[in-house]
């Protein structure tokens, strides 16, 4: 396809089964410098996510991102995949969609470990996890970066927040909506803090619920100096965008919590996943929110895609449509805007494993057989449509 770097991700227990250094699995090692290392003899640079989803069973089992412990643990599997694979990995993701593992897997009991407590978890395992990536980038910071000469950063999922209409509420809730999505975890890493909407808004509820303290915790001025500018640059997972209205009266937890609802426009083109509306322009908005509300920081697109389902086959024309839209709304954002974007990575190479849809919804651009023991993987349209695309450096 005559790509420039590959996305992947390391899983935690297939290099360390049970999550610490002091076990670690040979084969799995091996595999992964196998992958890197024909990445390089091709010409491509390999780009590096430590964690996406895959938690070792024993450490899951000490409570997983709701236990302060796994800080050190993520931080000493940090320094071993630094310290293993950092000679030819310039690139590094500590996490992927902080934001999801969070909401989905502590909160509402979606993802595994399907833990239900949307009022308090998440916020707590935002916590750790924020605390655990500042961990690692500074170790990365102090002990890799001057001899590796790499990065590191982290990858946030993000949606726009259209207004649903004129009125300055649904205007002020879209704003409260950004912040509580994307600035979560990513206004920490570049200014040491919460939004101030967020402190603000859990803080007083958490009050009106007759707590003693907020449900949002709070990072001492250690912490809050470990984490500002933590990133060397901003990973984005974007795919689509929502409208919003202000509403009150939610029930406790982060969606409650910022007085907003997310609606989609019935218009908008569908997808074969139910959250998944075609949206362009709401992309060139999002990059144009983060160069305006952080400086304008270095990006990385890390994922954009569409989904369709296994009627579509190898003519997968509205994916074509879709990464065509989506990428001439970049360019805008680059070229036009001035907005630090510096690549593009679709989501997915491959039809794959999309958690609990399974194999009906696939993103990738490469059809998989999976009835196929050998797996036999066919180029889509879309294939073709981004390899020559990524030759030429425009739409044909």
């Amino acid at each position: 396809m005559g790509v420039t770097f590959y996305r992947f991700s390391i899983s935690w227990p297939r290099v360390l089964p049970d999550g610490t250094i002091g076990n670690k699995n040979q084969p799995g090692i091996n595999y992964y410098n196998r992958l890197i290392n024909e990445l390089i003899a091709n010409g491509i640079q390999p780009v590096v996510t430590l964690f996406h989803y895959d938690m070792p069973k024993t450490l899951e089992l000490k409570g997983g991102w709701l236990n302060e412990d796994l800080i050190q643990y993520f931080s000493n599997y940090a320094y071993f995949a630094f310290e293993t694979f950092g000679d030819r990995v310039k690139t590094w993701i500590t996490f992927n969609e902080a934001l999801s593992i969070c909401q989905y897997a502590y909160g509402y009991g979606y993802l595994a470990p399907g833990i239900l407590d949307p009022a308090k978890n998440p916020y707590i395992c935002g916590h750790t996890i924020l605390k655990a990536h500042a961990l690692a980038y500074r170790l990365y910071e102090l002990l890799f970066k001057p001899v590796q000469n790499g990065r590191c950063g982290m990858s946030m999922f993000t949606t726009w927040y259209e207004p649903g209409s004129d009125l300055p509420d649904d205007i002020a809730a879209a704003a409260r909506a950004l912040d509580f999505e994307l600035g979560w975890f990513t206004n920490p890493i570049i200014n040491g803090n919460y939004p101030k909407i967020m402190r603000e808004y859990i803080g007083k509820k958490s009050a009106e619920e007759g707590l003693a303290t907020s449900r949002l915790p709070s990072f001492d001025v250690q912490w809050q100096n470990a984490l500002k500018g933590s990133s060397d640059f901003l990973g984005i997972n974007h795919y689509t965008s929502n409208l919003v209205k202000a509403i009150s009266g939610g029930s406790p937890g982060w969606q409650g919590d910022q007085d907003t609802v997310a609606y989609l426009d019935s218009n908008w083109e569908s997808s074969a996943s139910f959250w998944l509306k075609v949206v362009p322009w709401g992309f060139r908005k999002i990059l144009n929110w983060i160069k305006n509300t952080y400086g304008n920081p270095l990006v990385l697109i890390t994922e954009n895609g569409f989904s369709d389902n296994s009627e579509a086959g190898l003519h997968d024309v509205r994916r074509v449509k879709y990464h065509k839209d989506y990428i001439n709304q970049m360019l805008k954002a680059v070229i036009w805007d001035k907005c630090n974007i510096e690549g593009y990575a679709v989501w997915s190479l491959l039809d794959n494993f999309e958690w609990r849809k399974g194999y009906t919804e696939k993103f990738g651009v490469h059809l998989v057989n999976f009835s196929d023991p050998a797996r036999i993987r066919t180029p889509k349209s879309s294939s073709y449509f981004l390899a020559k695309l990524f030759a030429n450096h425009e739409f044909s």
